[in-house]
Formats: structure tokens, sequence, C-alpha cells
């Protein structure tokens, strides 16, 4: 069924956002984000360390499904192809995609959902600062996995070195692997169209779905472990959880700033009627004397037009 909201419940925000301020918000946020990746570059040897952390970690939990996805992905161009391209790809398109609709359609939900997505990639780029990790591509050849973005290079746009365009795989940081944003965005996508969008069957399927392929992905293509998937995942609910505090700070820092208002003219027409009344004021239905002396003679409703006296010397007579 569709996802409904129970009439009364959903606050409008204090401000309308404008998309040629959210806009450079969310560019600034992703160049900050970019930038952070390559400032946090560690040791190369640490991060092969923490890489193979990682593999006996998952060994001892019996993990091991990044070596068959990576053989079908190697073996059978059909699915490694696709892939690759979803990988180097899609997480460009649909997170953007998702963020404008949202922003058109459910704008009641957008601040909340946009500063949900961007709280949890800063945590993200904490973790490629703490814990930079070498991921299966980049392991020695003798632990089995095949760097499909370089064995299918000549299909894509991409270089053999990373799945940034060709000539720029030195700009990107090729051991910020956890926790796997890739996954993180995708499920963002995927709870962002399940909560709010039309409830339609196609709509449900692309929420599973998107992030569900994408984990495949990530694996298949040798890009990332299980527990960089996961660690992403985890990272989506820290995110979630701080939002509410994130937009009260930010709420907070708003107030610091109130937009100025313009003053109005003390003599500007067709703004306000001067006061005339000197301090007096008068009740809701008060008749001045005058008013209450013709009301008694005529009664209410039988006034005469005003006067002459009453309208002015230049005003013409009332015809007899």
């Amino acid at each position: 069924m569709p996802h409904t909201e129970t009439p009364g419940t959903e606050a409008a925000p204090a401000t309308r956002l404008r998309w040629w301020t959210e806009l450079p918000l969310i560019v600034l946020v992703y160049a900050c984000y970019s930038a952070g990746r390559l400032v946090v570059r560690g040791d190369v040897s640490d991060a092969v360390d923490h890489g193979l952390a990682i593999l006996r970690i998952e060994k001892a939990l019996y993990l091991n499904a990044e070596h068959p996805l990576n053989r079908l992905f190697t073996r059978e161009p059909w699915l490694g192809v696709p892939a690759d391209f979803w990988y180097a790809s899609l997480h460009y398109l649909v997170t953007p995609a998702v963020l404008v609709w949202l922003f058109r359609s459910r704008a009641v939900r957008y601040r909340a959902a946009r500063t949900w997505l961007m709280t949890s990639t800063f945590i993200g780029l904490i973790g490629f600062t703490l814990l930079p990790t070498c991921p299966p591509r980049l392991l020695d050849a003798s632990h089995g996995f095949v760097d499909t973005m370089a064995h299918y290079s000549s299909w894509g746009w991409w270089g053999g070195e990373a799945s940034a365009p060709r000539g720029l795989g030195g700009m990107t940081n090729q051991y910020a692997a956890m926790p796997s944003l890739h996954v993180g965005w995708a499920l963002w996508c995927g709870v962002v169209l399940w909560r709010y969008g039309n409830g339609s069957r196609l709509t449900r399927t692309a929420a599973v779905g998107y992030p569900l392929v994408t984990t495949i992905v990530v694996m298949g293509t040798a890009n990332h472990y299980f527990l960089d998937a996961a660690a992403g995942a985890a990272v989506m609910g820290a995110g979630l959880l701080l939002t509410p505090v994130v937009m009260r700070y930010a709420d907070r820092a708003k107030a610091l700033f109130p937009p100025r208002s313009a003053p109005v003219a003390a003599g500007s027409s067709g703004t306000r009627s001067p006061v005339v009344s000197a301090g007096c004021q008068t009740s809701a239905g008060e008749r001045f004397p005058r008013q209450r002396q013709h009301e008694s003679r005529y009664g209410p409703g039988t006034e005469p037009d005003a006067s002459p006296a009453d309208a002015g010397e230049d005003a013409p007579a009332p015809a007899r």
C-alpha cells in the first residue's frame, strides 16, 4: 500500500528550501568528502595489514562470498562488464536523482533525509581516516582476487588503476574501502524509496534490489569485503540516529543569524493608515455619539445620506 501520513502529523519546514541554496551545499559537502579522502591517505603497509585482518576475521566467521563472486564476474563478461559499469557509475546518478525527486515531491521530508545522508558520509570519512584498508583487488595475486575494473577496462570509461576516469586514478584514494559508502548510499536510496515512494511493486522492488545488487557488485568486482558492506550499513544507521541532533544544532546556529526584515517607511502610501485616534480606542460595535443620535432618530438601517456638512463643502447636495 502507498505510504500515507496521518493528517496534521507532518510539520511544514520553518523556511522553504530553495534549490539554488541546496545545490551549492550538496556540491560543497561532496567536494569536502572527496578532498578528505585524498588528505587521509594512510600508509600502504597499514592498509594491506587491515585488509588481510578483515580476510582472517571473515574466514573465522565462515564468510567467503567475495571469492566465488569475483571468479564468476571474471569468467562471465556478461556479468562482469555490467557490474563494473554499476560500480563506476550508478552512485553518481541514482543518489542525486533520489535527492532531486525527494526535494520536488516530498519537500517536508527532504531536509531530514539530506541531513541523514550528509552525516553518514562524514562518519564514513572518519572511518577512512582511522582504518585505511586495502581492497581485495589490490592484494597480492596469491590471495586469489582479480581486479575486474582493470580486467574489463577496455569496455568502459574508467582506467585500469581505479574506477576513476582514465588518467585520473591518482586523484582518488584507493585505500578508502572501509566502510563501503557505495553500499551505504544505496541503502539510503532504498530506505527513501520504500518509505516515501508511491508504494507500487516496482518502487518496492527497486528499494530492495538496488542496495542488494550493489552489495553483490562491490564484492564481485573485488572492490570491497563483505565486512566493508556491513560497515557501510552500520554507518548509515549511526547517521540516522545522529540526524535529529545535527538538525537541532543546525537550527540553533541558524537562530543566531536571523534574517533581516526590510524597514517600512513611515510616510509610504498604501502600506498603513495613519493613526488619528490620539490614543482613544473604541470597543467592537461601539458607535460614535453622532451615529447613536442618527440611529435613534431613524432606526437601524434607515440612516439618511451624508449631509453636505458631513461630506465637505465641495460635495454636491443630494437630489430631492
